[in-house]
């Protein structure tokens, strides 16, 4: 099975994606194997995993980890992914790129450690995939507001946002540690 990787304009984050083998029965795919992964650059070993059910129109983040990467991807509906550079001393600091995940398209995006990450439902159902590098630690997340205006973040919203009562309370970018 090969994976195509694409590089993106933030340095450090990258697109994954596998192979799919589909008939008349449905599909396979690989979504992740160590030592593939590992050929082509991505030398993280990841420590946990998680998965979350939106319905359409749940805006999820912006959170970041300065000690944890993550490979994420859509299993079941559509997503618009969104990374932030929060590295103080990269040369994207304050960057975004919005990109869409889905059952369809297959794409796993690699969020480096340092940056904010997020996403909005586009469809009900919406079952996302995560793969972290490091166990979470509530104390250890710094998170920026979904619609901060610095930012200026492009969100496709098919209606009103829908955002946990902790991500509303989110600081501007500006302020984040």
């Amino acid at each position: 099975m090969a994976i195509r990787v694409i590089d993106t304009e933030l340095a450090g984050a990258r697109l994954f994606v596998p192979d799919v083998f589909k008939d008349d029965r449905g599909y396979f795919k690989e979504t992740y194997s160590r030592r593939k992964y590992r050929e082509l650059g991505l030398d993280d070993e990841f420590v946990q995993d998680g998965i979350s059910l939106s319905s359409q129109n749940v805006i999820r983040g912006l959170h970041g980890d300065r000690e944890m990467s993550k490979l994420v991807g859509v299993l079941q509906g559509r997503a618009w992914d969104v990374i932030v550079d929060a590295r103080r001393d990269s040369p994207s600091f304050g960057k975004w790129l919005g990109f869409e995940l889905s059952e369809d398209n297959h794409v796993q995006l690699y969020v480096p450690k340092g940056f904010l990450h997020g996403f909005l439902a586009l469809t009900d159902g919406l079952i996302f995939s995560y793969k972290q590098s490091a166990h979470y630690e509530p104390e250890r997340e710094f998170a920026a507001r979904w619609d901060d205006p610095t930012l200026a973040i492009l969100w496709p919203l098919t209606g009103e946002a829908r955002v946990s009562e902790k991500d509303q309370r989110n600081p501007a970018f500006a302020e984040i540690r």
